[in-house]
């Protein structure tokens, strides 16, 4: 079976299951074994899968991220620290629809898997006086959480990605970071402005306890990052950090939240079985060489190069979700095609990016959907809008400065 055929079929099935209200991850895993079915049909394949799923550290560490961002969202929620915040960045900001968009990027920039499912309560508590439904709640989240993938130094496809195309990182950032602004116009036409909500011009004062829950708030994020960054921990154990440190911190000033209710109030099986469909569904795409046959399937097409990349990254950015997964694929084509060319890495990033927005198999889309209970094409149907806009803006902007290698 020819391998578009193959994944459009698949494609189908999901979307057939998500209309019959069956979670994501059963529905990734239905496709992973309709895939396997038509091209291995060997169960040998599905047990290598399965172990080098539970041998990667990557598993653990999204997993465990996850976990402890929703220990974090537990904590600050229960002792009053977010609604604290949320109080005070109101008053600041007299009114919430920039706050809709500016909290949900804030903690964007750490590049956590979880980190959607932090943002979320967020913004569910800036548009409790407003009215907007499930659907554009999560796409807020989900989009404006992604802002800084074109221009954060922190993004771990975009470290990837320059060090694989042979792109110095400041040019690639000083050639891309135009997109965030963009990608902030783009969200705030589609998502933010149609909401209907009046400035709040009470007292641009907040209280004390206000301000406390903000610091404590806005301070455990930066611990986050600090310790990500500076000291190099992988996100699962510099929020298990913080989580743990949080737990004294709030009882020491008279906030405390039970152990319990922390550690075993995380526990949502519901999640951690729909990430598991999709991280298994991706080593069943691996296992059975269709990644590989969808490069070759356009390396071997006479379409122009720039339109070869863009199409198998947005491809592939679909197929896996993730910066990192586009990137280790698409990067190394367009390094052999021309090392250094950063017109064509700037074409790989930007619909690569694309794809992984537009997909079931992203980590960000799967937590703010079960915490929103929103729909999967709901959410999505702004979020392709403002991604046409982008990829329409990006490529004639592109086609007109093109460079030769």
């Amino acid at each position: 079976m020819n391998i578009f055929v193959l994944l459009t079929l698949a494609l189908a099935l999901i979307i057939l299951m998500l209309r019959r209200k069956i979670s994501i991850g059963l529905c990734m895993l239905a496709a992973g074994l309709f895939i396997w079915l038509i091209r291995s049909a060997r169960i040998g394949d599905l047990s290598t899968a399965l172990s080098t799923m539970m041998t990667m550290p990557r598993t653990y560490d999204i997993i465990l991220a996850l976990y402890f961002v929703m220990c974090l969202e537990i904590e600050l929620r229960t002792s009053g620290a977010l609604h604290d915040m949320v109080e005070a960045l109101k008053r600041k900001f007299s009114g919430v629809k920039v706050l809709l968009a500016v909290m949900p990027a804030f903690l964007g920039l750490l590049p956590s898997p979880g980190g959607a499912r932090f943002s979320a309560p967020i913004v569910e508590e800036l548009s409790r006086s407003i009215s907007i439904d499930q659907n554009t709640k999560a796409a807020i989240n989900f989009w404006f959480r992604h802002l800084f993938e074109f221009s954060s130094p922190i993004i771990p496809g975009m470290i990837l990605a320059c060090s694989i195309a042979g792109v110095a990182f400041g040019d690639m950032l000083r050639h891309l970071s135009w997109l965030t602004v963009l990608a902030f116009a783009t969200g705030w036409f589609v998502l933010i402005r149609p909401i209907r909500a009046e400035l709040d011009l009470t007292s641009a004062r907040s209280d004390a306890r206000e301000e406390h829950g903000m610091y404590l708030a806005l301070g455990s994020v930066a611990s986050i990052f600090i310790l990500v960054i500076a000291f190099g921990l992988s996100a699962s154990i510099g929020t298990a950090a913080v989580v743990l440190a949080m737990v004294v911190v709030l009882r020491a000033i008279g906030r405390p939240v039970g152990v319990k209710e922390i550690f075993v109030g995380a526990l949502n099986k519901k999640m951690f079985v729909d990430i598991s469909g999709i991280l298994y569904f991706i080593q069943l795409l691996d296992v059975t060489n269709v990644l590989t046959e969808v490069v070759a399937a356009f390396q071997s097409s006479p379409l122009p190069v720039p339109v070869i990349i863009a199409c198998v990254s947005l491809i592939i950015g679909v197929l896996t979700g993730m910066s990192q997964g586009h990137v280790a694929i698409v990067m190394p084509i367009v390094a052999a095609l021309g090392a250094g060319n950063l017109d064509l890495a700037g074409v790989a990033m930007a619909f690569g990016v694309a794809g992984q927005m537009l997909t079931p198999t992203h980590f960000c889309l799967i937590v703010t959907m079960n915490y929103f209970n929103s729909s999967l094409l709901g959410t999505l149907k702004p979020i392709f809008i403002c991604e046409v806009i982008i990829l329409t803006i990006f490529s004639a902007f592109t086609f007109l400065t093109w460079s030769s290698p």
